[in-house]
């Protein structure tokens, strides 16, 4: 018998609640440096309210958005940008610590304000746990009850949300999303064809190359390189085969694909800084457990089973069980030694190599991705089955009709969003890619820009293989000499500083700066963009740098600027095994951007051709001053506190609020 995911249901949405309060902080405290009037990407280069009413109109509806709005609030779009971000983190807040606050209403707010962000946030936006996050959050809209129907809900982040015999169908959502994304990061590893993924030695690099290390990355790095070779093959194997597990009907199956991800996703925690990436990950795996695998998991004592039946029937399903459990198990692991290579040496270190060609990859993607969707079809359609029959066994003629009419909408809702899925999914594959019917890129087309089915895969390709690049960038008085660093406040700099750790925090333009050291600044406008306000001694820009340690105030900014690419390695260990006093070594390669400066014609006319804006425009007058009076003093109150105290403050105090709401009975 199916068991029951209420409490389930409701934690999933308590824990995006805090993803979305995540996001939303860390993104608020640094709208000023990146979207502002004189940000590095101003907003208004995207968002024209000053224009005519004809063309902002025909804007608004080729960039769906709030911030057009801020006309009609008496603010201008920076302020809006504000707004928004502040009234994420509010609603989040509250959704984290009272439950009714979790209804369809809210979240359906919460997408509409992150993807507001989104539609301006330009390349700082452009990553895949902000889309993961919009498609997450959208099938939360949908996870989520209708508010006036949550009479019985409590505060807490484990209270039961009333039964819905649909909420199978909004949660099997949940699992094929991690199912496409856990599958295509793992692919695109082997399509890609990067020769450190090949070779098993993407491991050997990783850690030193990642966007921000933590410190726990400095000796993972220094593990023995068959350790590292058999990570590799581990990573393999929990992001191909073992996502087909998600929708075993075994119950044991499913938790042990669930504890493989969730051992997977802390690893990466511990060892990189990948802000709310992996606990969005983590929350997804929800869709794996129940509302029993969580009392469990907490002390409390589980519902007894209503499952009738004879003593020797239940043997007889356990032995059964038990054998397709070991069956399946023994076929991974004979499936890992076999295509992998695995030998045990006589020093008892494993050695490991991919034992099969590119082609024979290819033609197993061929296969294996339309049994994919097949299998995605046949357990969407139980699921809505299982629901349908639990509907028309409600009791009373009023609850049946009620449950009918919500599976029925929920069932196609699910089948919809599954076709449109199958879109990215398909195109790991070229020939299933092809067969799919062209109506389903049709419905496909048409949402795409709302991000509700996209394409993942994580690391494609390894880099620094050769060494971390690293873009320093110095300024001077003279240009000739006293040239000093600028240092930031995540990213590697001076060789001796600790990494730090950051988590849910993400320091966007720290990681715009690991992509602008793989490329060129001609690839990388924003970068031309960010030196300028450099030159300029834009505060809001120097805010997303280390305050304490500027080389030159705000008032008195350098007249000439420069960036030097270095390749930074971490050092080794000394003799006794143990880290030296540095935790970097770095070695100049060349100079990444030619001293500038303001008088600069070829750099403006760099950034005028890539659409940045630079010149003081005519600006919306704000007429709502007790708004922007409002705004800007919790901007003013905010920005003296550290991003990751702020961001952990407001986690703390929702934590604190949930632990405390049962013991004061709230």
């Amino acid at each position: 018998m199916m068991k029951e995911i209420k409490l389930t249901r409701n934690f999933f949405l308590w824990c995006m609640s805090v993803i979305y309060l995540s996001a939303f902080s860390s993104l608020y405290v640094q709208i000023p440096g990146l979207f502002g009037d004189s940000g590095i990407l101003p907003a208004r280069a995207i968002i024209s309210i000053e224009a005519e009413a004809d063309i902002v109109h025909e804007k608004a509806k080729e960039i769906p958005t709030l911030l057009w709005l801020a006309p009609a609030l008496g603010i201008d779009v920076p302020l809006m940008m504000d707004l928004i971000a502040l009234l994420g983190i509010i609603v989040a807040f509250g959704c984290m610590v009272w439950g009714r606050m979790r209804d369809m209403t809210n979240f359906t707010l919460l997408w509409m304000l992150y993807f507001s962000l989104f539609q301006v946030g330009q390349t700082f936006l452009w990553f895949q746990w902000d889309v993961l996050l919009l498609e997450c959050g959208f099938v939360a809209i949908i996870l989520a009850p209708l508010g006036f129907l949550q009479n019985s809900i409590k505060s807490g982040f484990l209270s039961s949300l009333p039964h819905r015999p649909h909420d199978i169908i909004s949660m099997w959502l949940v699992k094929w999303l991690l199912f496409r994304f856990m599958f295509s990061s793992g692919v695109v590893k082997l399509t890609n064809m990067c020769p450190t993924w090949w070779g098993l030695t993407a491991l050997n690099y990783h850690f030193e190359s990642q966007c921000i290390p933590t410190p726990l990355a400095w000796y993972a790095h220094h593990l023995p390189t068959w350790l590292l070779k058999f990570g590799v093959v581990a990573t393999y194997v929990t992001e191909i085969p073992l996502p087909f597990l998600f929708f075993s009907p075994i119950r044991s199956l499913r938790l042990f694909s669930f504890y493989a991800q969730i051992f997977f996703q802390f690893l990466i925690i511990l060892t990189g800084n990948f802000n709310f990436f992996n606990l969005l990950t983590i929350v997804m795996c929800l869709s794996l457990v129940d509302d029993d695998f969580l009392l469990s998991l907490v002390g409390r004592p589980t519902p007894a089973s209503k499952t009738s039946g004879s003593t020797a029937l239940k043997w007889t399903k356990r032995i059964l069980c038990f054998a397709v459990e070991t069956v399946v198990i023994l076929a991974i692991c004979y499936g890992t030694v076999k295509y992998f290579s695995l030998k045990i040496l006589p020093d008892w270190s494993v050695d490991s190599k991919i034992a099969f060609s590119a082609a024979e990859f290819r033609t197993f993607l061929k296969e294996i991705i339309p049994i994919s969707i097949s299998i995605g079809v046949i357990s969407l359609s139980l699921n809505i089955v299982i629901a349908l029959y639990r509907s028309i066994t409600e009791v009373g003629v009023f609850r049946k009709l009620f449950a009918l009419t919500g599976t029925i909408f929920v069932s196609c809702a699910s089948l919809w969003l599954f076709i449109i899925s199958l879109v990215p999914h398909s195109a790991l594959d070229t020939q299933t890619r092809d067969n799919l019917w062209p109506v389903i890129y049709q419905w496909h087309k048409r949402v795409e820009e709302f991000q509700l089915s996209n394409n993942y895969g994580l690391f494609r390709r390894m880099t620094g293989v050769d060494g971390r690049p690293e873009i320093v960038i110095e300024g001077s008085y003279t240009g000739t000499t006293g040239w000093k660093e600028y240092h930031f406040l995540y990213k590697p700099g001076a060789v001796s500083e600790r990494p730090p750790v950051l988590i849910p925090h993400q320091p966007r333009l720290d990681w715009q700066m690991w992509f602008a050291a793989l490329g060129t600044y001609e690839h990388n406008p924003w970068f031309v963009s960010f030196i300028y306000r450099l030159l300029e001694g834009e505060k809001s820009v120097l805010e997303l740098l280390d305050k304490d340690r500027l080389p030159f105030p705000a008032n008195k900014p350098p007249k000439h600027i420069r960036a030097i690419l270095y390749k930074y390695s971490y050092t080794s260990p000394n003799e006794s095994g143990k880290k030296n006093s540095d935790w970097w070594t770095r070695r100049k390669v060349r100079e990444y951007f030619n001293s500038a400066n303001l008088d600069d014609k070829q750099m403006t006319e760099f950034l005028s051709a890539a659409g940045i804006p630079l010149e003081k425009t005519r600006y919306l007058r704000v007429t709502n001053a007790f708004l922007k009076k409002a705004l800007f003093k919790i901007r003013t109150y905010i920005k003296t506190i550290a991003p990751t105290v702020f961001i952990w403050s407001l986690l703390g105090a929702g934590f604190s609020i949930n632990f405390l709401a049962p013991v004061l009975r709230l």
